[in-house]
């Protein structure tokens, strides 16, 4: 769409957003790619849930020839008020600390992504610091968000910049030759913001989708989740509509992660998903455009509590179960390893007819 193709701009508004619809992928391409790997020489759906996952990125691309040769991770990289509460362990200079880390490549996520050819785009969407960071692209959209236990942690016209800037970085992304898209996240305080939109959104309990982050003691994760409780009722959270929610009790983070998985629906590019952050990013993509699920891959199956909720909402199952919660986007460019290795045997595996071996049939 037009509108998309300038810059983020005062234009973009709730009501923008609101008008967005997005195409379905390609399921005729979808069955053909299950055709052509049943033509292979192995046991019927051999490769498992790999199958399936490429048949989704082949339909996403429009193509049953599928290549992935040029990929990224995506980091957004945000400040949190709430972290005024106590809520985590670290101060928000660590944010920044690890952005400069990301900014030379340095990070676990950079190393990881390096070691299989996936280039690292570590974007500040909203660290609280005013000097530029080597190496990070800058669409700071403000210096962190403010405290949500005192005021709301965005104003509308934040949060649906923050959005939209997400859906830009997926539109340059595509003229660029991207195929693919990891997407991961850097913030302190942000498995709160998670928790508390997670719990919002899923009209739970916060103790059902609150863990210790980074490793808090009993007492500061008691806290936690007690700051998360009160600003649910105190906001009225559970009637709020999704973008309310984000912009109530969200990061900028999660905001323009939110941005990311619809563009990957606008631009037809399969979006493969971290852990708690992305997910609950995911689940907001949803609520707000309407089929922004048919793009997205499920990578890991992280450790806090909120992960096993969010896949049961969004019908989503991870392959890989490693207990991780580095985020960064570590897990989904671990998915982007185990992709390209199943496209191995997609695109060069034994055919039947090499062999002159029947095919297996299906019944």
């Amino acid at each position: 769409m037009e509108y998309l193709e300038r810059q983020i701009s005062d234009s973009c508004t709730k009501e923008t957003l609101d008008r967005l619809v997005l195409d379905e992928p390609d399921r005729k391409i979808y069955k053909k790619v299950l055709e052509n790997w049943d033509s292979i020489a192995k046991p019927l759906d051999g490769m498992g849930r790999f199958e399936a996952v490429t048949a989704q990125i082949g339909a996403i691309l429009g193509t049953d020839e599928i290549n992935l040769s040029k990929k990224a991770v995506i980091i957004m990289c945000a400040d949190n008020g709430i972290v005024e509460e106590g809520v985590s362990q670290s101060g928000q200079e660590v944010t920044a600390a690890v952005a400069e880390q990301m900014g030379k490549g340095a990070s676990s996520v950079g190393k990881m992504a390096e070691a299989i050819g996936v280039d690292s785009i570590p974007i500040d969407i909203g660290i609280n610091r005013k000097e530029p960071i080597a190496g990070v692209l800058d669409r700071k959209i403000r210096y962190g968000t403010r405290n949500f236990s005192k005021e709301p942690a965005m104003t509308q016209e934040e949060a649906v910049k923050a959005i939209f800037t997400g859906m830009e970085i997926v539109s340059d992304c595509k003229k660029k030759g991207y195929h693919i898209l990891a997407i991961g996240e850097m913030g302190i305080g942000n498995t709160t913001t998670s928790s508390a939109v997670a719990a919002a959104l899923l009209r739970c309990e916060t103790e059902e989708v609150t863990g210790r982050g980074a490793g808090l003691c009993d007492e500061k994760l008691q806290r936690k989740k007690q700051i998360i409780t009160k600003a649910v009722k105190k906001y009225k959270l559970y009637e709020a509509e999704p973008l309310t929610v984000l912009q109530t009790v969200g990061g900028l983070d999660i905001a323009g992660l939110v941005g990311v998985c619809i563009g990957g629906g606008m631009f037809h590019i399969p979006i493969v998903l971290d852990g708690v952050i992305s997910m609950t990013a995911a689940l907001l993509a949803e609520r707000i455009v309407q089929g922004t699920i048919q793009y997205l891959i499920p990578s890991h199956r992280g450790k806090e509590p909120a992960v096993e909720k969010l896949m049961k909402e969004l019908k989503l199952e991870p392959v890989i179960d490693g207990r991780m919660a580095l985020g960064e986007g570590t897990g989904a460019v671990m998915m982007l390893s185990l992709l390209e290795m199943t496209l191995c045997v997609y695109r060069r595996g034994t055919q039947f007819s090499d062999i002159q071996v029947e095919q297996y049939e299906r019944y």
